[in-house]
């Protein structure tokens, strides 16, 4: 039985404590500093960073890991991976029970679709040169491991969960030593290559006067915008706060369980399965969703009990979360001889996802290119929310569907995007053949993505 007063009672809340503070630290810093604040680096990546430097100087000094120490629970690196992992589905499952708005029309459809096919198509093009990198940087490296470059989609594309996620399939299955480290280092590489580059875009905008940059103010929000008409109360027998907290993660016990299950029929697969954690969370989620609406439509329930504000709350939560401790996880020392290379697959995977989403905004978005490119180019270096970020640069209010183009996006993008994903586990076993199947899958996508270019109806 342990002490309320030992380490390990207090060592979880003790690390916690250390990231919301770093958070807090962080947005004063944005606040007051113009130079962050002009920046555009993400809060939550700065925190991690400032988390960074306190550890590199106290392990310098005190020569022990400061998260290893017993004040962390003497675990405190795997508390922050196992953090990182949760918060990506939590994040994931939150936004999912917002409800869909507005009736899509035929263009509307068609941009949404080209942009879930867009998503897909940079993660194909960073895997395929991320992938042909560290193939050539092994004769050059010693024990290095060739399939690391296709952690470029998954730093860059889809951010610190899911660079995690396969980090960790490659270092226990693969024994790439410091796979996870290595991950979570593209994935803050990614948020510095969307500040850079969104920086450097915008005042190539503003030189010439091309571009408005909008008021940053969040502006009032209406009171039925937090509490629609016609559903449950804030405050009642239950909090309404903790009622979404429960469905959030009520779906995700759900999806846990479907794990679990998938597990046990396909037990070479586990690895994989615990790995799409946040997929099965978004379709677990979605089920509860449709079993909420279909009861408000049977009148067996007559109000509404998910709340899209609070829900936007949950979600922003689990990603600040998922990225400060994403970063924080990172373990500098472990990657002495690999700085180099990484260094190579982040300039690279900035230069390429800048120029294609370029190109694919100007040519199939030209009603609002440059809003269309800098949330996509945002959304494909770092997160949605650094995404948002940037497209907040010059549509405050989000007056054009640049911003419903990322929400609705997800559906193509993981139907399109998931072969990719198995793709990455036969990497380690079969380079060469895996790199012969992601490039013509980058060509199919990109000739469904420009079908309207390619096959021009005849007049």
């Amino acid at each position: 039985m342990s002490n309320f007063w030992d380490y390990n009672v207090w060592g979880t809340i003790s690390l916690i404590a250390m990231l919301l503070l770093s958070l807090l630290v962080a947005n004063m810093m944005k606040r007051r500093i113009k130079f962050f604040r002009n920046s555009l680096i993400p809060t939550s990546v700065l925190g991690g960073v400032l988390l960074l430097i306190i550890v590199g100087i106290y392990d310098a000094v005190a020569k022990t890991p400061m998260f290893e120490t017993k004040f962390f629970g003497g675990n405190g690196y795997e508390k922050l991976e196992i953090i990182t992992y949760h918060a990506l589905a939590l994040g994931f499952i939150a936004s999912t029970f917002k409800a869909s708005k507005g009736t899509l029309t035929k263009k509307r459809t068609v941009e949404i679709f080209n942009t879930g096919v867009t998503t897909v198509s940079t993660y194909l093009l960073q895997a395929i040169l991320g992938f042909g990198i560290t193939m050539v940087a092994v004769y050059f490296i010693e024990g290095f491991f060739s399939s690391a470059g296709i952690l470029l989609p998954f730093g860059y594309g889809q951010g610190t969960g899911q660079a995690l996620n396969y980090g960790t399939i490659y270092e226990t299955e693969y024994g790439f030593t410091g796979g996870k480290t290595f991950g979570l280092t593209i994935a803050a590489l990614g948020f510095i290559s969307a500040s850079v580059g969104g920086v450097i875009h915008l005042n190539i905008l503003r030189k010439k006067n091309k571009i408005t940059v909008s008021d940053k103010d969040e502006g009032t929000m209406f009171l039925q915008e937090i509490q629609p008409a016609n559903e449950i109360p804030m405050q009642d027998s239950m909090d309404k706060m903790t009622i979404q907290v429960a469905f959030v993660i009520a779906a995700y016990f759900v999806a846990y369980l479907l794990m679990v299950l998938l597990g046990l029929v396909l037990p070479g697969m586990k690895s994989v399965i615990f790995g799409f954690n946040f997929i099965l969370g978004v379709l677990s989620a979605t089920l509860f969703k449709t079993v909420i609406n279909l009861m408000r439509k049977k009148k067996i329930i007559n109000h509404g009990y998910v709340n899209d504000f609070l829900m936007t709350r949950i979600s922003n939560f689990f990603f600040d979360i998922m990225v400060v401790a994403g970063v924080a996880a990172i373990r500098l020392g472990v990657l002495e001889k690999y700085w180099g290379i990484m260094l190579i697959l982040g300039v690279v995977g900035l230069v390429s996802t800048y120029i294609y989403n370029l190109v694919v905004a100007k040519t199939l978005f030209k009603d609002y290119p440059q809003e269309q490119f800098l949330m996509m180019y945002g959304m494909l270096t770092g997160t949605a929310s650094t995404g948002t970020i940037l497209l907040r640069e010059i549509d405050g209010e989000f007056k054009t569907p640049a911003s419903d183009n990322m929400v609705y996006q997800n559906f193509p993008a993981i139907v399109f995007g998931f072969p990719m994903m198995l793709l990455a586990n036969l990497a380690p076993e079969n380079p060469p053949l895996t790199m012969a199947l992601l490039i013509p899958f980058f060509i199919i996508m990109n000739i469904i993505l420009f079908r309207s270019k390619i096959f021009k109806k005849r007049k």
